[in-house]
């Protein structure tokens, strides 16, 4: 089923007009758009919309708007960390300008709203502008949040876990939301899939930040140990701090925000202290307990247990499980 909906989505971003003149406004809007990626936003508000309808059309166009949404972030979030490649090609300020990435992206903000408003049927558009700005606001928040982070030595991990939250999961909770509404289920229902999509991207956020120390180079796409040798704060990290011992810490502060000579050492002490402390069960344990909690909300959603397959497998998929 999901690969008929991935080829439904794909054949209607192809079809996207997002302008024209002066190319170089909206050269980089198609540029960043063609790089690929999950679809992953998009594919949700399907499966949430597949819960209660057999009629997937009307609910493309405004999937595509959180596809548009996502990669306006990346867009910016790229600018912000000055990030070389997106998907191993340049990013778009690479390969145009910074002004060139803030005013594409700028726009492909307004064609979200627009795929939204000029899709969405009248009496559900205000309910669902209203939400759509509400996450939109929360991952700004997240993102200026994990900004912060950079020179703050005194985050939690709470504050940690809400800054994923807003930048990563929100979004995906909103997708499944939106497909849930357009579909006309019921608030409770719509709630309950907002909070399993949430809840799967705090474990798909965790998961990521695991495989970062402990994931195979070969498969993992990017460099094991990326988040220990940027001194990224990383719910790893912050664990292994709190429970450090005396001689653990002088370790951590041994490595942590100091000129780097060595890299692969440096993630070798690093990750020899998350040994020490077991930070990989005490994260694989979280990492369960929000995917236990995504899986309970999708069951109580008032659909059939045949309807919910698809995104049940989705969330294996995610995080890497036959169960």
């Amino acid at each position: 089923m999901q690969p008929d909906l991935s080829t439904l989505l794909a054949t209607a971003l192809r079809q996207l007009d997002y302008g024209q003149q002066p190319a170089t406004l909206y050269d980089p809007i198609r540029y960043i758009m063609s790089l690929g990626g999950k679809r992953l936003r998009p594919l949700l508000t399907l499966l949430g919309g597949q819960l209660f309808t057999d009629d997937l059309v009307p609910l493309v166009k405004p999937a595509l708007a959180t596809e548009v949404f996502h990669n306006f972030t990346l867009l910016h979030d790229d600018l912000m960390d000055q990030a070389p490649l997106r998907r191993g090609q340049p990013t778009v300020h690479e390969k145009w300008n910074a002004n060139v990435a803030i005013l594409s992206g700028d726009v492909m903000l307004v064609r979200a709203y627009e795929l939204l408003f000029e899709n969405v049927p009248l009496p559900l558009l205000p309910q669902v502008l209203r939400r759509f700005s509400q996450t939109a606001a929360e991952v700004c928040e997240g993102q200026q949040w994990d900004m912060n982070f950079e020179t703050d030595t005194s985050i939690t991990i709470a504050q940690y876990l809400d800054m994923i939250r807003l930048k990563t999961a929100v979004l995906l909770g909103f997708a499944l939301e939106l497909g849930a509404v357009l579909a006309g289920a019921s608030a409770e229902d719509a709630e309950h899939l907002r909070q399993f999509g949430t809840d799967i991207g705090l474990a798909f956020q965790l998961r990521d930040d695991l495989l970062d120390v402990y994931g195979d180079a070969a498969t993992f796409g990017k460099r094991v140990g990326g988040d220990i040798i940027s001194d990224k704060k990383t719910f790893l990290l912050l664990t292994a701090q709190a429970q450090a011992n005396p001689a653990q810490q002088a370790t951590l502060a041994r490595y942590l925000g100091q000129p780097l000579a060595d890299a692969d050492a440096k993630v070798r002490a690093v990750r020899g202290i998350y040994d020490e402390l077991e930070i990989r069960p005490q994260t694989e344990a979280l990492i369960n307990d929000y995917f236990q909690a995504a899986l309970q909300h999708l069951e109580r959603v008032a659909a059939p247990a045949a309807r919910k397959q698809p995104l049940h497998h989705l969330a294996l998929q995610l995080m890497d499980r036959e169960s």
